[in-house]
């Protein structure tokens, strides 16, 4: 289990310095009302062996002895299992104020967790120690890659982590005591679409005009874009020129591969590509170039030509070109339609992408990538979309939003890399990954070496739920993604 990425050090008079002054803090759990302030403040960190004993007391204290919710211990599973990580507030002398213990709430952690038992000694000067813990909690979740933070609170104080932002789901039973079942709100993906993917439609709206504007109808807003008056399928990417400068071998393969990926959600076979290159240096415009070579030559796919600049700032873009007789959609699906992810979950975090990027097709031989290349024309699925920056959350999205529909994935029967967080593999670029919709119990055919699975479907609310094994379902994104609406 990781730590907290920053100790925090909260001193307690002014935790909320800038905002208005909250009701004063309860002892949470404990039973007295009014504590007054430490004298000089205290952290929050993990706690080390002698922290542990000191919480686990405190707890029995005030579970068991004062308010007898439970008989002989409040001990339970969630104490034994070794991922349970348990933050603690500790004065300047070292003396315990209280703690909390958070925990993955599934065998396989898939990013759904609980806190519970949080305690404060209210024996001692605690104002503001319960608020801070309840926060410390949230923020250690999020930097941990959950995606969904729940809690029991007794109903008496429910209106504090009201105030600080949690959300009441309904009423369940802790030792016979009435609890409120609450959520703390977590939008890493909304904010991944937003940050990508939401400023499209308005940005794009001068270009729907003429009749094939965006691709035209049936196609708007599609990976590849169909030619009029041919078989022939565009598509166009630029690279980020942050990771030019930083990667420009990666960026040169990067600028093939997600043109490539592009042709092949829509079903077309690459015929060449065209690169626009620029580099204030001639080695950095060198290696750029030898990653677009790189590609070319293992994709077995030539670059036609482009344009190429010197002692000017890093740039890449790279245009694919391909034939596809039959292009499949990315707005092909319909209500009810089976969602099912296409990946190669072969490879490992890119260095230097870690949680972002994750690195497949370096790692691949020609003929398996161009195998990969062929799975959409060869299934050919109602719908497929290409996940892109957007992750495997947001493309959803796109998916559902191009044929006027919403979608549920199910968090379980994602195909994911051992090793990887769920919450960072459907938000990260992952190298090869399709999407596709079509009727309940279509065959999808071969994928190797990728894996495929069900894992979602469409359906008439609009936005991306995210289902959980005990049925609930939460909102990833909620509307659309990209503003562009049905193809």
């Amino acid at each position: 289990m990781s730590t907290i990425r920053t100790v925090l050090p909260i001193r307690a008079w002014d935790e909320f310095a800038g905002a208005p002054t909250p009701a004063p803090d309860f002892c949470v759990l404990s039973g007295y009302s009014y504590p007054t302030a430490p004298d000089t403040g205290f952290v929050i960190r993990p706690a080390d062996s002698r922290g542990l004993a000191a919480y686990h007391t405190l707890r029995r204290e005030s579970f068991v002895v004062d308010q007898s919710l439970f008989s002989g211990s409040d001990a339970d599973d969630i104490d034994d299992d070794p991922r349970t990580q348990v933050l603690v507030a500790l004065a300047p002398d070292g003396a315990l104020l209280g703690g909390v213990r958070i925990a993955p709430a599934t065998a396989t952690d898939i990013g759904w967790w609980t806190g519970s038992r949080l305690v404060v000694d209210c024996r001692r000067r605690t104002r503001g120690v319960g608020q801070a813990l309840v926060r410390a909690a949230c923020a250690y979740a999020e930097n941990n890659n959950v995606l969904r933070f729940e809690a029991t609170v007794q109903t008496r104080h429910e209106p504090m982590f009201t105030r600080l932002g949690w959300i009441r789901l309904g009423e369940k039973y802790v030792g016979g005591v009435p609890h409120a079942w609450m959520r703390w709100p977590i939008d890493r993906i909304q904010r991944l679409v937003q940050s990508t993917k939401a400023m499209l439609g308005p940005a794009l709206t001068p270009l729907l005009g003429q009749s094939m504007g965006l691709g035209g109808s049936g196609f708007r807003g599609d990976d590849g874009a169909p030619v009029p008056d041919s078989d022939l399928i565009a598509a166009c990417d630029a690279i980020l020129p942050s990771m030019v400068e930083r990667d420009p071998e990666w960026a040169g393969w990067c600028g093939v591969l997600v043109n490539l990926n592009d042709l092949a959600a829509m079903g077309a076979e690459p015929v060449g590509i065209l690169d626009a290159v620029a580099a204030p240096t001639r080695s950095l415009l060198t290696r750029m170039l030898r990653g677009v070579a790189q590609a070319a030559k293992t994709w077995d796919v030539p670059v036609l030509g482009g344009h190429t600049q010197l002692g000017v700032p890093a740039a890449l873009s790279v245009t694919a070109l391909g034939r596809a007789e039959r292009p499949v959609p990315g707005g092909g699906g319909k209500v009810g339609d089976e969602v099912r992810l296409t990946a190669d979950l072969g490879g490992g975090w890119r260095p230097g992408y870690q949680g972002r990027q994750w690195d497949s097709s370096s790692r691949r031989s020609g003929s398996q990538l161009r195998a990969l290349g062929r799975f959409v024309a060869d299934t050919a699925p109602a719908a497929a979309k290409d996940v892109s920056m957007a992750g495997i959350a947001g493309t959803a999205g796109m998916l559902a939003e191009a044929a006027g529909t919403g979608v549920e994935l199910e968090v379980a029967r994602i195909p994911r890399p051992q090793g990887a967080a769920l919450a960072d593999w459907i938000t990260c670029f992952p190298g090869f990954a399709m999407l596709t919709a079509d009727r309940p119990g279509s065959d999808s055919g071969p994928a190797s070496p990728a894996t495929t699975e069900s894992c979602g479907v469409l359906t008439a609310a609009p936005g991306v739920r995210l289902r959980w094994p005990d049925g609930i379902t939460t909102y990833a994104v909620h509307g659309t993604v990209t503003g562009l609406g049905r193809s």
